[in-house]
């Protein structure tokens, strides 16, 4: 039986031809038997500057694309670009998924909601009257809003870049009147998760190409819980030690299927399956481990 409805999706970014989105898309719909073909759309290797991505979702548009995906530095960019925004995503100020409609451009973020599905699937029960979250950027904000939907009482903001996460508290304080978000500098990591139920991990340290512990390994204790949403490598220096210290944890694997669960949903109506996506994208990384060897 030939499909109704091919589905063509796009993923917008600079460096994106590594993801593993689309492969991931891709097994889900032959699981599901919809035919659905996703390409990167490398600003990179296009030659394009991410200030056109309008140009590019025009193109997109034109050439049939049902919706695309955006991702780095593109998820602010995007949004001058959009007829209608999903209220969490104008909130965020931050799309990572854009529909083609016949009544225009809808952006959505799934960054947030995956989140938000991983932490409940990952670490089921675990207490957050207060958490520490490492990392003030775009995947930051998008984690810190997750947390306080979800109800943690204190978020604690801790960033090299003072201001940025000061405005990012600001921001937070505004949407969650009820919560306590607070910052403070590095220096001061130690005091603030003293008392902290759990840690969040949202920078750069610990990808293959910034190998390293965000962090003194001896701030980390057994009662503490420590989510990382870098996920190639999987298995990161941070959360390989904070295991080792006795710490529950949570690797950023979860987030990216659980985002590309949302966004699959999102593109083609049908709800996929979360353990048989899980199962695709870590058949992904452990074929990607081997050809890197």
């Amino acid at each position: 039986m030939i499909d109704a409805h091919p589905y063509l999706v796009g993923l917008i970014g600079t460096g994106v031809l590594p993801s593993l989105t689309p492969p991931m898309h891709m097994a889900e719909a032959r699981a599901l038997g919809l035919t659905y073909v996703y390409r990167p759309l490398d600003l990179t290797s296009m030659g394009v500057d991410p200030e056109r991505v309008g140009d590019v979702l025009a193109w997109a548009e034109r050439l049939g694309y049902d919706a695309v995906n955006v991702t780095h530095p593109c998820k602010q960019l995007v949004l001058a670009h959009l007829d209608r925004v999903d209220p969490v995503a104008a909130a965020l100020g931050a799309v990572n998924t854009v529909l083609f409609t016949p009544n225009g451009r809808v952006g959505h973020n799934t960054d947030t909601t995956g989140f938000a599905a991983a932490f409940a699937d990952g670490l089921p029960g675990a207490a957050t009257d207060h958490v520490v979250q490492l990392g003030a950027g775009g995947a930051g904000s998008a984690v810190a809003d997750a947390l306080l939907r979800r109800g943690t009482g204190r978020l604690s903001i801790v960033d090299l870049d003072l201001a940025r996460a000061r405005a990012l508290a600001d921001d937070l304080s505004a949407r969650h009147p009820l919560a306590l978000v607070d910052t403070a500098e590095p220096a001061r990591l130690g005091e603030v998760l003293a008392g902290a139920d759990g840690l969040v991990h949202c920078t750069p340290v610990g990808m293959a190409e910034h190998p390293g512990l965000p962090l003194d390994e001896d701030l980390l204790r057994p009662e503490l819980w420590v989510a990382d949403i870098v996920y190639r490598p999987l298995d990161t220096a941070l959360l390989t030690t904070a295991r080792e210290r006795g710490c529950r944890t949570l690797s950023g694997g979860r987030m990216a299927v659980h985002q590309a669960v949302d966004a699959f949903h999102l593109i083609t109506g049908t709800r996929p399956d979360p353990d048989r996506m899980t199962a695709h994208f870590l058949d992904l990384v452990a074929a990607g481990d081997v050809l890197a060897r």
